[in-house]
């Protein structure tokens, strides 16, 4: 395998896993984080630690950049320190963040315009998906540069799927947003039913997965609803972020999402309620102070 020149902007909960499986599978991978002790990881499997955007991206093949929205992405992007003013022409920039489709096609386009590459691949799999290398990976952009990423793609993820042009892999990202707060709330809902019967919670949630109510999200947030432990792998913070990028594309499309706008409002009054630092299984939480269970 060739070793490909990597900066990693944003080593976060799922960037700096995603850094690291990129060090160990042997490629130059140097990382930038806000916060320096965010970068130890890195620095331990043996990557470098660059001290600024620029520092990272000036002799890099490929940027990849994972950080929390919209306006993170294009401050690292156009800011004076950013990549478009210090990667050179034809550094393939993806941005494995989840953003709005529309700011990811502006980007784009001006990426295009200075000589550099552009897709837009966000991940699904929370943390557990980056630390094991099994995210699903919705790509959008050029195919060709797509392909010029397969190997990348290959190193941090499982799924991985050429969805569309510029724009198209955040749109696939809203939807499966929109999809995974709704299976979360409906568990929570089930858990908060199951208890007041006083079933027994993990017997039903085993019989339940084995059937056509089974989903990803029974098998990997039970745990986390029976155990009450809400250490986050994705914060409702950011779910909350993501399900406005679903309503306000939806309002944009002219399409009508009555579930996801509800469980839009669910996920916005957990954060205001002050669960915005906690994994978005603690949805239960909500449900519970409905029901007067809390």
């Amino acid at each position: 395998m060739a070793v490909t020149a990597i900066a990693f902007i944003g080593l976060g909960i799922m960037g700096s896993p995603m850094a690291v499986h990129l060090v160990n599978a042997g490629h130059d991978v140097t990382g930038y984080n806000r916060t320096p002790a965010k970068a130890r990881p890195l620095a331990e499997a043996g990557g470098r630690v660059a001290e600024s955007v620029a520092q990272a991206v000036t002799s890099a093949e490929v940027v990849a950049i994972m950080v929390p929205d919209s306006p993170d992405v294009q401050n690292v992007l156009r800011g004076d320190d950013g990549v478009f003013a210090h990667a050179a022409p034809g550094t393939l920039i993806i941005d494995f963040s989840t953003i709005r489709p529309d700011v990811t096609r502006e980007l784009a386009e001006e990426a295009g315009r200075r000589g550099l590459r552009y897709l837009d691949a966000p991940v699904s799999g929370g943390e557990a998906g980056a630390r094991n290398a099994t995210l699903s990976i919705m790509v959008g952009g050029d195919a060709e540069a797509f392909e010029a990423a397969k190997p990348i793609f290959d190193v941090v993820g499982k799924t991985v799927v050429h969805v569309g042009p510029s724009g198209a892999g955040q749109t696939v990202k809203a939807a499966n947003q929109l999809m995974v707060a709704a299976h979360i709330e409906a568990l929570a809902e089930a858990v908060v039913f199951l208890r007041a019967y006083g079933v027994d919670l993990e017997a039903a949630l085993e019989v339940l997965g084995g059937g056509l109510a089974g989903s990803a999200v029974l098998a990997q947030k039970r745990k986390n609803m029976v155990e009450r432990t809400f250490e986050p792998g994705f914060r409702i913070e950011l779910h909350h972020k993501d399900l406005g990028i679903v309503t306000s594309a939806a309002r944009e499309a002219g399409v009508v999402l009555p579930l996801g706008a509800l469980v839009a409002q669910l996920v916005a009054a957990a954060d205001a309620n002050g669960d915005g630092g906690l994994d978005h299984s603690a949805l239960l939480r909500g449900v519970e102070r409905l029901s007067g269970k809390a």
